[in-house]
């Protein structure tokens, strides 16, 4: 009967402690190392590293990044990212337009523009539960940084000075 208990009590406490390793889900870091936390969004990190972005991205911000995905970069013509990759400034005034100085979660996109980190103005839309940053629509949205939130996104976005 004691054997009993003991095997009871021990699955129980197995039980609550599975529970609650999967109640705490990984703690919130700055908006750099959740680009790097996520595997489909390697080419941007590297980008931002590239572009000497990371230590911007680590300051107390806040920032909202719209994260293309590494498909997105794909879909960007060759000669572009060797441009891109070639020069840092204009790297850096691209993923800029990419980054929003305020904090600015997906339920609270109104209709309108925003201004970007690279000062160019971003037109950001919402309809139901679709949001849109220029042509972008946003896959993923509100992964929560330290410093901000990423709302990863379909495509590149190019500052209307790069068009």
């Amino acid at each position: 009967m004691l054997k009993r208990y003991f095997v009871i009590a021990l699955a129980t406490s197995a039980t609550a402690a599975m529970v609650a390793g999967c109640a705490t889900g990984p703690r919130p870091v700055a908006v750099p190392d959740t680009l790097a936390a996520q595997s489909r969004l390697s080419t941007l990190n590297s980008l931002v590293a590239k572009a000497g972005l990371t230590d911007t991205l680590k300051t107390s911000g806040p920032f909202t990044m719209f994260a293309p995905t590494n498909e997105a970069f794909a879909k960007v013509p060759a000669k572009t990212m060797e441009a891109l990759a070639s020069d840092p400034v204009q790297l850096k005034a691209v993923l800029g337009y990419h980054i929003l100085p305020v904090k600015l979660m997906a339920a609270d996109v109104k209709n309108g523009s925003s201004k970007t980190l690279n000062g160019a103005s971003l037109a950001l839309s919402k309809a139901g539960n679709f949001v849109t940053a220029e042509e972008a629509l946003v896959l993923t949205p509100d992964i929560l940084a330290t410093n901000g939130v990423v709302h990863v996104v379909d495509s590149v976005l190019l500052p209307p000075a790069s068009r």
